[in-house]
């Protein structure tokens, strides 16, 4: 099996010494997004809810340059920094994945990079992934 790196710059730069995603076969893993509007370079307006639509709005850029969408999502991982916020991320989360959603594993964390309060990762599955 090969494996491919993939670069959305649609979806900013990584903070870090790591691909966005990388394809294995059919399977698309998608590392921990950031909720970064890439034209701004800024934690969007709207609390958590803000930042997480911005997040699975930056892994939505991903799959496309990987030649998937978020209807491939078969799981995703949350990382919240704050349990609070569970809610409000929940609400932004559900609707993006309102029908046949991801199977999902939540976790609170005591601190993500660059100030944020929620990053995602996923992984979708595709039968004829680029």
């Amino acid at each position: 099996m090969t494996k491919r790196t993939v670069s959305a710059p649609a979806a900013g730069t990584p903070v870090g010494p790591y691909s966005q995603a990388v394809i294995a076969g059919n399977w698309i893993f998608v590392s921990a997004e950031k909720g970064i509007d890439p034209r701004t370079g800024s934690i969007p307006d709207g609390g958590v809810r803000g930042e997480t639509s911005q997040v699975l709005n930056n892994i939505k850029a991903i799959l496309e340059a990987a030649g998937a969408s978020m209807q491939h999502v078969v799981r995703c991982v949350v990382y919240l920094k704050n349990m609070d916020d569970f809610a409000a991320m929940n609400e932004a989360y559900a609707a993006v994945f309102s029908e046949n959603p991801p199977a999902r594993t939540t976790v609170g964390v005591a601190a993500l990079p660059l100030g944020l309060n929620v990053m995602i990762e996923a992984t979708a599955f595709k039968i004829d992934a680029a």
